[in-house]
């Protein structure tokens, strides 16, 4: 009967061709491997040679209307007719982050070693959560870690994982400072048990301008959003460390238990950095969690010049390190780094058909111990360990000082400028400001600068950001590209005025 039914299976199996397997990556498609890469290689030539502005200027509708053919029962021919698709869906209408004129949001350009290394990290496809899926980049991955933690200023007993990203990586250490909390205090394994009857006590402090994923990781980690305890900021826009504590006295007085603190090294709208010294010894007089929210400012890791703003992370318990940001890497390629690896230990769950728990990780060690959120996981650190061979640390810092000075003089710039207000200077590279001429009323500055940006987009000509402070409306440069020089700072300055003086005409 089996055997029968066998012999039926295959007699009905379709006729294949002479390779049926020469789309799969193996030794003998190896030429139509290079015949794809090839091809990819020119779009993106092509992309680089064509791109003159940051972006088409294309609008939505449009966009979608060269969607309305494509049919995914009905593949195409070949790799040709593949990137002519992909090059007029996507590639023409990409944003170019590379270019000066991009100044809106905190991506950053790339460096070329990085690149080589994604076409390594694609291919061979390993997955860094066991060592049997990894096995070199299981160590190469732990090394950077281990790097990392001693730039920060922790000991040899850090440890920590690449992530997707800085909001899993601050998930990563607000679930750690909730489950440390309850296990060291209560007794209570979260893991096991769920939330404690006191965790609606739970309070987590953070800075008026620290990052949503706080709000976010609150509410998925059951405390809620009311677990937030949010800090006013001074004049630079930092966490005022003085109201920080007396924040966490209101909160004990009033029978709640102040568990964490979040400090914030680098803000999302002004670049700046809370102090992180004085958080830290706050912290440890009230016994808090101490987590730094590094994924921006990481970069300055790299500069002997600016370091010294990072002072005090090396008090923290964790911390976030976004290499995609202030690394120049591609994305993903992120961080979560404890000062004490036993601090992951709470996190650890053991699948016997993966990581079991018999296994001895000194000599098989299993990086799926280490996160919370992703087993299949890319090896992005690849991409990180061929840019500090081949250029080394001291050129990534270099390109870090020069983007840190050009954001000074654009400060300085605007701040000189009658027409336009400047709300504070960047420890990094974040400048909020708005065009305010003579001939604009104030109550009209809003809708204004919001016009501004808005045609400023659809021309292509430039890209900047946009947020709002004290409820209202104000343009913002994000600066991250060491290739952008004051000149093309004063070049987008004077497209900001002349798109104004449009808009007021509309």
């Amino acid at each position: 009967m089996m055997k029968t039914a066998s012999v039926e299976v295959l007699e009905e199996a379709p006729v294949l061709s002479a390779d049926p397997y020469g789309d799969i990556f193996y030794a003998g498609s190896a030429e139509a491997y290079n015949t794809a890469i090839q091809g990819a290689l020119k779009v993106v030539t092509g992309f680089l040679q064509r791109t003159k502005k940051p972006f088409s200027g294309i609008k939505p509708d449009q966009l979608a209307q060269l969607f309305s053919t494509i049919d995914f029962d009905t593949p195409l021919p070949d790799y040709k007719s593949l990137l002519k698709e992909v090059e007029q869906l996507y590639v023409n209408h990409a944003t170019a982050f590379h270019l000066p004129q991009y100044i809106a949001h905190l991506n950053c350009p790339v460096v070329i070693p990085a690149l080589a290394a994604e076409v390594l990290v694609s291919a061979i496809n390993s997955s860094q959560d066991t060592y049997d899926q990894s096995a070199g980049g299981t160590l190469m991955e732990c090394k950077i870690i281990d790097w990392t933690g001693r730039e920060i200023g922790y000991s040899a007993d850090c440890d920590g994982v690449f992530t997707a990203g800085g909001s899993q990586s601050n998930l990563m250490g607000l679930l750690l400072a909730r489950d440390h909390y309850a296990m060291k205090h209560r007794s209570h394994n979260i893991k096991l048990l769920g939330l404690p009857e006191d965790a609606g006590r739970y309070r987590i402090f953070v800075s008026e301008k620290a990052h949503f994923s706080n709000q976010k990781n609150a509410s998925l980690l059951g405390l809620g959003e009311q677990a937030l305890v949010s800090i006013p900021a001074d004049e630079r826009f930092r966490m005022d460390a003085t109201l920080l504590e007396a924040a966490i006295k209101k909160e004990l007085e009033q029978g709640n238990i102040p568990i964490a603190v979040v400090a914030t090294a680098g803000t999302t709208d002004f670049g700046n950095l809370d102090p992180l010294l004085a958080i830290g010894r706050l912290a440890a007089q009230y016994g808090l969690w101490y987590h730094i929210d590094a994924a921006y400012g990481c970069g300055l890791l790299l500069t002997e010049k600016y370091r010294y703003l990072l002072n005090g992370a090396e008090l923290s318990d964790s911390i976030t390190v976004d290499y995609h940001k202030s690394f120049f890497q591609p994305i993903s390629s992120s961080a979560f780094i404890v000062k004490h690896k036993a601090s992951l230990d709470i996190i650890r769950h053991h699948a016997d058909y993966l990581n079991p728990e018999e296994q001895d990780y000194d000599e098989l060690p299993a990086q799926i111990n280490k996160t919370v959120t992703q087993s299949t996981r890319r090896f992005d650190a690849l991409k990180l360990w061929f840019t500090l061979r081949l250029m080394g640390k001291e050129k990534l810092g270099e390109y870090t000082e020069v983007i840190i000075d050009t954001a000074e003089q654009a400060a300085c710039l605007i701040e000189a400028d009658p027409e336009l207000e400047l709300l504070s200077h960047s420890d990094l590279g974040v400048l909020v400001f708005r065009h305010k001429p003579s001939y604009v009323h104030s109550r009209d500055y809003d809708t204004f600068n919001q016009a501004i940006k808005k045609s400023l987009f659809f021309s292509g000509e430039v890209l900047l950001a946009s947020t709002r402070v004290n409820g209202h409306f104000y343009l913002k440069f994000t600066i991250l590209n060491p290739l952008t020089t004051i000149t093309d700072i004063q070049n987008i300055l004077t497209a900001i005025k002349v798109h104004g003086k449009d808009a007021h005409r509309q």
